[in-house]
């Protein structure tokens, strides 16, 4: 069979500048440039799936202890995480905005729209396609999953185990974890 007209499969991460790229993009191209950003930081820092980012309420933030409750979704084990480096600022700084605009009582969402609801997957597409048109980055055709992609395989390039990434991420499997390491750079530097 002749493989030479097969379309090249896309690439589905960003490597660290792409990632730095969009988060800037978002502080100066989105009309919510702090929930935007913040948004976008935890995707990358945490590998939350649209739906897990959608779904975290209040209460899974404590800015005091520095921990995020992350509820995994897709059958995957979820659980405590560290804020780190730039969150816990990115944190305070949405929940303020988040406080101007009012939302009702009954609203747990963390990330919230313009109509004072819980943000939609959907919502969360249209962004990310919009900051990566403002990063310049529309050819990597961005979508919300690649976030949770580009955390795995930075992890596995800062040459993280295996294994932590794969609780990290919450992986029942580690067949699932172990498609972050086909790309790693250093895998191969210390056979001979």
């Amino acid at each position: 069979m002749d493989n030479s007209f097969r379309k090249p499969r896309r690439r589905e991460y960003l490597t660290g500048e792409e990632v730095e790229r969009l988060l800037a993009a978002s502080k100066s191209s989105s009309r919510n440039p702090v929930r935007d950003y913040c948004m976008l930081l935890l995707m990358f820092r945490h590998g939350l799936r649209v739906s897990e980012l959608c779904s975290i309420e209040l209460p899974d933030i404590n800015l005091e202890t520095r921990e995020f409750h992350v509820n995994r979704l897709k059958g995957c084990n979820g659980g405590p995480h560290e804020l780190y480096n730039g969150e816990c600022p990115a944190l305070r700084a949405w929940l303020a905005e988040r406080a101007k605009m009012d939302p009702p009582e009954s609203c747990d969402a963390l990330f919230i729209s313009e109509r004072r609801k819980p943000l939609s997957r959907v919502t969360v597409w249209l962004l990310i396609n919009q900051v990566a048109q403002a990063a310049g980055l529309e050819h990597l055709e961005i979508h919300p999953h690649m976030l949770r992609h580009s955390c795995g395989y930075a992890l596995v390039n800062k040459g993280t185990d295996i294994r932590i990434i794969q609780g990290y991420l919450g992986h029942r499997s580690i067949s699932s974890t172990v498609r972050y390491t086909t790309l790693d750079r250093k895998r191969f530097a210390k056979l001979f």
